[in-house]
């Protein structure tokens, strides 16, 4: 995962973060801006999967986006 094309391209991407992870909120989608850990983090603790499963769930979802 490239952490700096995603955090390039946050802004445009948000909304699509929105719909995969419902439960996130508008303020953690601003405070995430991108950095894929933060964003692990929050999935973990609002869906309650493992830290790797966050991960593996943001790696599918960046390659649906084309951000290798």
């Amino acid at each position: 995962m490239n952490s700096d094309i995603l955090k390039g391209k946050w802004k445009q991407l948000v909304g699509s973060a929105k719909a995969k992870w419902g439960r996130l909120t508008d303020n953690e989608l601003d405070e995430v801006a991108g950095d894929s850990e933060r964003l692990a983090g929050l999935i973990q603790e609002k869906y309650g999967v493992t830290k790797e499963d966050a991960k593996r769930q943001i790696d599918d979802w960046n390659k649906e986006h084309d951000i290798g």
